[in-house]
């Protein structure tokens, strides 16, 4: 449940795409003053790429390739028990320190540190175990999450790497935003991936036990939202530019979620260059008031919706022009300073 006001601020996804860290942050505290969030640079280095970024130490010093079709692809032979054994020993022992964010791997998240922002709240992010494994396969091409033992390590790694986060950021701020960033969640249910609803949320799960603000949820693409709706998160966040309609088609789960304390972050802003152009802050809000209103006549009220939300871009900013990235964040800005007006009461 939240702990402090979010009704209607922004917040960004993560990926920025400029080279020069603080730049980035730069942008990030102009537009998102209330709630910046880190930046990952993956035009700066291949090391941060969201799955490169969070690479756990059991797969160190192994190479990763990242191939046409989207995958990495690892070269997982070998014995694995000794890193095995470091990650469960650190997991019992609540040994964070071994999964620090290094300068090589996250320049953006270390300028940060060092930006000087006055926020109502701060957010970070960590690939989800659900995309991390399945966008990695070994070398016979088979995703590591269908390896149990690989599975479960990586959870509790990406636990340890979220609560060493977290931990950095407090420095900022008390409150804290963490979001799980899970694109492959679109796969869930589909015939290309057998894995059951039990073991996402498990992995899920695992990883939110090891953070102690807000937690959150990423997905830029549609999937079935009670799966999410129905775990501990405390924030959904997904491409409701796209495909905001989505979730009228869970109105008791949402409805459940907001009384709970839960908050919808809508990803309201397009992260395509062409859809940004013929884009304004007041055509993105009556877009959104849709999406509202969609769950509204279901029976959601639209005033805990409002008061229960918060907007961010549909996904990361990182592959389009940094000129596109600053416009985007200035709508972002700007349709949540109309939201906020129209329907929040200061004071």
């Amino acid at each position: 449940m939240p702990r402090f006001e979010l009704s209607g601020l922004a917040t960004a996804v993560g990926s920025m795409p400029h080279s020069d860290p603080k730049e980035a942050c730069s942008l990030i505290a102009k537009f998102l003053p209330e709630i910046p969030a880190w930046p990952q640079l993956p035009q700066r280095s291949f090391l941060e790429n969201m799955y490169f970024q969070f690479r756990p130490p059991f797969l160190e010093g192994r190479r990763l390739t990242e191939e046409v079709d989207g995958h990495i692809h690892i070269d997982r032979s070998g014995d694995l028990s000794g890193e095995l054994e470091q990650v469960y020993t650190d997991y019992l022992e609540n040994n964070i320190e071994r999964y620090a964010m290094t300068p090589d791997r996250a320049a953006g998240f270390h300028a940060f540190l060092e930006t000087e922002l006055s926020p109502s709240a701060v957010k970070g992010q960590v690939t989800g175990p659900v995309s991390w494994g399945l966008t990695v396969t070994d070398e016979k091409r088979r995703p590591v999450l269908y390896d149990d033992v690989l599975a479960d390590a990586l959870a509790k790694h990406l636990r340890l790497k979220a609560a060493w986060q977290e931990r950095e950021l407090k420095a900022i701020s008390p409150n804290t935003i963490i979001f799980v960033d899970e694109p492959s969640m679109a796969l869930i249910g589909s015939a290309f991936v057998s894995l059951s609803k039990e073991q996402v949320v498990s992995l899920l799960e695992e990883v939110f036990a090891g953070i102690g603000g807000l937690k959150g949820v990423h997905c830029c693409g549609n999937t079935d939202w009670s799966v999410l709706l129905t775990t501990s998160l405390d924030i959904l966040n997904f491409d409701a530019y796209s495909y905001g309609y989505t979730l009228a088609l869970y109105p008791e789960e949402v409805k459940a979620f907001l009384e709970r304390g839960g908050v919808i972050a809508w990803g309201i802003v397009p992260n395509e260059e062409e859809a940004l152009k013929g884009e304004t802050a007041k055509s993105l809000l009556n877009r959104l008031e849709e999406g509202i209103g969609a769950l509204d006549r279901k029976g959601v009220s639209f005033r805990l919706l409002v008061e229960r939300c918060l907007v961010t871009p549909s996904c990361g900013l990182g592959a389009i022009s940094e000129g596109a990235a600053a416009w985007a964040l200035e709508l972002l800005a700007g349709v949540s300073r109309e939201l906020r007006k129209r329907y929040v009461k200061e004071g």
